[in-house]
């Protein structure tokens, strides 16, 4: 199976990769439009909720995801696809799911910053890390031989530069940005959502062979990922607000980055590429239920901690 899976690869041509880059540079303006320079003081402000979000998204899940990969052992190139898709950012519907939740949305948009920033450098260190510490997992990244200097500037490009240009347009036309955000950012969401189903139906046959072996992968892989922020938030003590936006943060990763950089890097290997793609079905419908569950229970008034 492992011959055959990693046979597929998803293959991009140039244009429709620079296009995928557009897409998700625009996805990152659309959100950055509602983040001010205030969402990064708010760190200094209330630093315990923030601390926890990026230690849950950074350190916690990567750390377990390895875990995860040593208990079950999947095929090479889809642990390597778990690893990528922890080593990413929180994904770009966090903020709607955390507010349907009746989350902390002000949280949720300083932890979509903070770690948007922080992603330029922690994504490319927790892919090779633990990556490199699985040895089948190893083996890959030394045949790919990938530069971490070269992966750190795409995503720099990718998600820093849009991120401080639509920061710029709020801060200085934030009228403009008002009008702007709602339609921006939900036109390139579905556009980029678009691009991705179409991977998913030109390799329709191969994902619905091998949909039940990467799947329920997916599925624990997802829950997690929810329980790590559920539980270590509700651990250090955070209000509940904050506990359910923590827990969509780090449930909700951003899989079209991962995409985007195994189309790049590692040729649309084909269990990374598909592992990846069902995540990011995936952790829509387990975010949209999650929120809705949590929408339908009000959250009691308390002291946000």
């Amino acid at each position: 199976m492992e011959q055959i899976i990693d046979s597929v690869h998803i293959n991009f041509d140039e244009k429709s990769l620079w296009t995928l880059n557009l897409a998700l540079a625009l996805v990152m303006f659309g959100i950055a439009l509602e983040i001010s320079w205030d969402d990064f003081k708010r760190l200094l402000k209330t630093p315990k909720p923030v601390l926890t979000g990026v230690l849950c998204q950074f350190l916690a899940l990567p750390a377990l995801t390895f875990g995860l990969v040593w208990f079950f052992e999947p095929i090479p190139s889809m642990a390597l696809g778990m690893f990528m898709v922890a080593a990413c950012p929180g994904g770009n519907v966090s903020n709607f799911f955390t507010h349907l939740s009746k989350g902390n949305a002000a949280l949720s948009v300083t932890l979509t910053a903070i770690a948007t920033l922080m992603a330029i450098f922690m994504t490319p260190f927790n892919l090779n890390l633990w990556g490199g510490l699985y040895g089948p997992t190893a083996s890959i990244l030394r045949q790919v031989s990938i530069s971490p200097a070269e992966m750190i500037k795409l995503v720099a490009l990718l998600l820093g530069v849009p991120l401080v240009l639509g920061m710029l347009v709020n801060h200085y036309r934030p009228k403009i940005a008002q009008k702007l955000a709602k339609g921006f950012k939900v036109g390139s969401l579905l556009f980029f959502v678009m691009l991705v189903c179409l991977a998913l139906y030109k390799n329709k046959d191969i994902f619905m062979e091998y949909v039940l072996y990467v799947f329920w992968l997916v599925m624990v892989h997802n829950l997690v990922a929810l329980l790590t922020g559920f539980s270590i938030a509700k651990a250090v003590g955070l209000s509940r607000e904050n506990v359910r936006c923590i827990t969509i943060e780090t449930g909700i990763q951003n899989s079209g980055l991962g995409l985007l950089l195994i189309f790049t890097f590692f040729d649309g290997l084909g269990g990374m590429a598909l592992l990846t793609a069902f995540w990011g079905i995936w952790h829509l419908v387990s975010g949209l239920v999650l929120g809705s569950i949590w929408g339908f229970r009000p959250v009691e008034k308390e002291e946000l901690v």
